[in-house]
């Protein structure tokens, strides 16, 4: 897919038009395109947001999800751990249905874990990168090393995530795959632009140019560019979905707070909080424009012909992530793993209970109070 700018609330016409959708979002799920069980009635796509460790709570969701089985799959987009929960997924469910998806998302969260089966030089900068909670003696050495530059600090370019994922996914599979759509996002270091990644041409190199934090590790060059963290232009994009997916229902999984009712006041809850707000900023215009495309429907300024309504959902952790600030996206302790699964799939089975019915019929999310 192309470098483009993200829609303009302003603009109706950069919003991509879509052909009226061929059924209504609670039609079955259209058999070999999406994942979807036996039990599955509904369809929705999938919307993964990042946020390094915090992604074990969008694992719990999807495990709550596929256990449930109502709801088939039909696209999925995602940045940094977002798009390697969908990677994964979609990886374990060609393997062995269902319940290759959910053992899959178990095995790579536990081999990630600074309990898993990393070698001595990776486990070294891993405990290092990703193991900053309070008092570790090893967070002061990387608290200064982040403000040198990763080809500093890293010189190596060690990163334990691309053996995670090597090992565990097979690519040539997902490519060849005639399965759900799935889109991956960069930010193209160069021209300071959002790259979206298609399932047909992921490799290992997509996934670790999406989940590269700068101030971590080296830029990951695709073909000769290098490219960032996918979170910092869509976290998750969701304008290929328009496209992308006949269905539409859009499942937005967000572990990025939007609100904060405190004040920041020291300079790491400074920096945690612009970290949230510049990995939500991207995904707050798209609702907008989204909001604004119907408006406009409703309005009959626009026929619904040529624009696709958009029926948006939302899983968060609101209230039951508030205690994880944004330096705990660096905790891979798998105990922390665990209270963050069990947390989404709390989360998953509650937005089940209250808004699977209205899935294929209203949007659930309230899109002007989630942006204004």
């Amino acid at each position: 897919m192309d470098e483009r700018s993200q829609p303009d609330p302003h603009n109706p016409s950069s919003v991509p038009a879509a052909p009226p959708a061929s059924g209504m979002g609670s039609a079955r799920p259209r058999t070999g395109v999406t994942l979807a069980g036996p039990n599955a009635d509904k369809t929705v796509s999938l919307a993964l947001q990042g946020g390094g460790a915090h992604g074990a709570f969008t694992w719990g969701v999807l495990d709550a999800l596929i256990e449930d089985g109502r709801l088939g799959f039909e696209a999925m987009t995602g940045a940094s751990a977002g798009a390697i929960n969908a990677v994964v997924m979609l990886d374990g469910w060609l393997e062995d249905g269902p319940d290759g998806a959910r053992e899959a998302l178990a095995r790579f969260w536990r081999e990630v874990s600074l309990d898993g089966d990393f070698w001595p030089a990776q486990r070294s900068v891993f405990s290092g990168l990703f193991g900053l909670w309070k008092d570790n003696p090893v967070a002061a050495f990387w608290g200064r090393a982040f403000r040198t530059s990763p080809y500093v600090s890293n010189p190596l370019n060690i990163n334990p995530l691309r053996k995670a994922l090597a090992g565990q996914v097979d690519f040539e599979r997902l490519r060849a795959s005639d399965t759900a759509n799935l889109f991956v996002s960069a930010t193209n270091v160069w021209s300071g632009k959002i790259k979206v990644f298609e399932r047909s041409e992921l490799t290992v190199d997509h996934l670790m140019a999406s989940a590269c934090l700068p101030t971590v590790f080296q830029a990951v060059e695709i073909d000769g560019v290098p490219y960032w963290d996918g979170g910092y232009l869509g976290n998750p994009p969701l304008y290929p979905l328009h496209q992308g997916a006949e269905t539409r229902d859009v499942l937005l999984v967000q572990i990025n707070p939007v609100e904060r009712r405190e004040t920041p006041r020291t300079p790491q809850e400074i920096q945690d909080r612009l970290n949230e707000i510049t990995f939500n900023a991207n995904l707050l215009r798209e609702l907008r424009a989204i909001d604004f495309v119907e408006d406009l429907i409703e309005e009959g300024v626009l026929g619904e012909g040529h624009y696709k309504r958009v029926l948006v959902h939302r899983i968060d952790g609101t209230g039951a992530l508030d205690a994880y600030h944004a330096s705990s996206r660096l905790d891979a302790r798998w105990r922390v793993f665990e209270r963050l699964r069990d947390t989404g799939r709390d989360a998953a089975q509650a937005w089940l209970a209250a808004s699977y019915d209205a899935v294929g019929r209203e949007c659930t999310l309230d899109l002007e109070s989630t942006y204004q």
